[in-house]
């Protein structure tokens, strides 16, 4: 379980790296199962946004048990997991992520998530590591952003450079195995992977279900066109612990 400390720093910070590591049985399979997923799909060799809708077999290595408490103790005893994403980021052309905040087209009502990303490799300043803005989280705010249509980088929303101070940066470096947990308001972003060590991780998404997915809202909003929205409108979201507090989410039973 996370100790009073991880919990209030996952407050005030936005994010916490718990002491746990994931068996290295379970990451073999992880790996296993992604390179299954590129040799039908070689253009997710950077980045696949929704791994879940391609092979439900990631399900599994969202399940650990550990993982669940984490999340239970950050946002509550209800919630669900509405996506999983796999970040490959391959040796000596892994591709940037500029700096952002989660969420800024999700049809999430309220806007509530606690992402789980699970290093594969080590994740390094040398290939590329998550870097976070402290406490950028606190004003529950999402903050102005452009769109940036360059082809080297995994997501093309990016924060307005006005809104934040890179120099607060701080380097997320993580151990094969190593999670951490962070707010979905949390600032965050990585540079390129120029090294000869590949940077892979799966991010997994849990809200907590006083949200409601609005299913329909992705239908009916022309914005949803530039992000796949068959993709949205269609996503499967799986019941992990409680109930349906909203009573208005259409939650896929395990």
């Amino acid at each position: 379980m996370l100790t009073k400390d991880e919990i209030n720093r996952y407050k005030n910070d936005g994010y916490v790296v718990p002491n746990f590591s994931m068996p290295e049985e379970v990451l073999k399979k992880i790996e296993s199962r992604h390179n299954k997923l590129l040799a039908k799909f070689p253009e997710f060799k950077n980045y696949c946004p929704a791994v879940l809708s391609y092979d439900e077999g990631f399900l599994e290595f969202c399940k650990n048990e550990t993982i669940l408490d984490y999340v239970e103790q950050l946002i509550g005893p209800d919630f669900a997991l509405w996506n999983s994403s796999f970040f490959a980021k391959p040796a000596l052309n892994g591709h940037a992520t500029p700096w952002h905040q989660d969420g800024q087209y999700w049809p999430i009502k309220p806007l509530a998530t606690c992402t789980v990303w699970l290093a594969i490799d080590d994740a390094t300043i040398e290939n590329g590591c998550l870097r976070f803005i402290k406490g950028s989280h606190i004003d529950q705010r999402l903050k102005s952003h452009n769109l940036n249509e360059d082809r080297n980088l995994t997501l093309n929303q990016e924060l307005n450079k006005e809104e934040f101070n890179e120099n607060e940066a701080v380097n997320l470096i993580l151990k094969r195995g190593q999670i951490s947990l962070h707010d979905v308001y949390l600032v965050h972003g990585s540079e390129a992977n120029n090294s000869s060590k590949s940077r892979r991780a799966i991010t997994m998404r849990f809200m907590p279900t006083t949200s409601f997915f609005d299913h329909q809202m992705v239908k009916e909003k022309k914005m949803f066109s530039k992000l796949n929205a068959s993709k949205y409108s269609d996503r499967k979201i799986y019941h992990m612990r409680g109930i349906d507090v909203s009573r208005k989410n259409n939650l896929t039973y395990l």
